[in-house]
């Protein structure tokens, strides 16, 4: 009881919105989430701050100095640290009473399977590997696990452009383009909920895409909103 009361205090403001019941309810769930970087990581951060009880964080990447324009995680003092172990103890300090599984691995098609072996609520797709992206949704439809995926948010400014809407309404998103593809060719009649923007990406000449402050973090906002909702 006593645990319950100091936990409604915390979260007192978001208690106000949804209920105790509602609150209370989303205490009891698990979200993993894949990939911890510019969008991932304030993902993670809006659902430690909404008080979901187990969140699954998987990432296999040292912090770099160049992540510091765009992820929540990304600091001076903590370059060259594991993402997986900054980030949980980031959502221990907001919230103690999480329960943090921290995966420090790469997830590939090989060993995507071992992550079902969890009782996940809410399945976050924030990697960049589209044939992973493939496979878990995939996965997730035949499995009945609520999931969201997030496409490209590289290269683009304006993050009133972002959406979350079914992969088949998706435009300017070279990354869901692939995957409009694919689900057309695997004949999947599901919905396929994405966060997708409908900016027509800028060209930098680079394979490696840029990024900004403002659209990686909005994105992951919006999807922690989602799987909140």
């Amino acid at each position: 009881m006593r645990l319950i009361i100091e936990m409604l205090h915390r979260f007192s403001r978001l208690v106000k919105i949804i209920g105790q019941d509602d609150f209370l309810d989303l205490n009891k769930k698990c979200v993993l989430v894949l990939g911890c970087g510019g969008v991932g990581g304030y993902v993670v951060e809006a659902l430690a701050r909404s008080g979901i009880g187990t969140l699954i964080i998987i990432d296999f990447d040292l912090i770099d100095e160049s992540n510091i324009n765009r992820q929540i995680i990304a600091l001076e003092s903590t370059i060259g640290l594991k993402k997986v172990d900054v980030l949980k103890t980031r959502i221990k300090d907001i919230n103690k009473n999480c329960n943090v599984i921290a995966i420090d691995e790469f997830i590939t098609v090989d060993n995507l399977e071992k992550l079902f072996d969890y009782n996940i609520d809410f399945f976050v797709d924030a990697c960049d590997t589209t044939s992973v992206k493939k496979e878990i949704i995939k996965k997730c439809l035949n499995r009945k696990v609520r999931f969201i995926s997030c496409m490209g948010t590289g290269n683009k400014l304006d993050p009133s452009k972002l959406e979350i809407i079914d992969i088949r309404k998706t435009n300017n998103d070279p990354l869901a383009r692939m995957l409009r593809k694919f689900v057309k060719d695997e004949r999947i009649n599901d919905k396929v909920m994405v966060l997708s923007s409908s900016e027509v990406p800028v060209k930098t000449g680079d394979r490696t895409p840029g990024s900004t402050a403002f659209v990686p973090p909005a994105a992951g906002l919006m999807i922690a909103s989602y799987v909140v909702k």
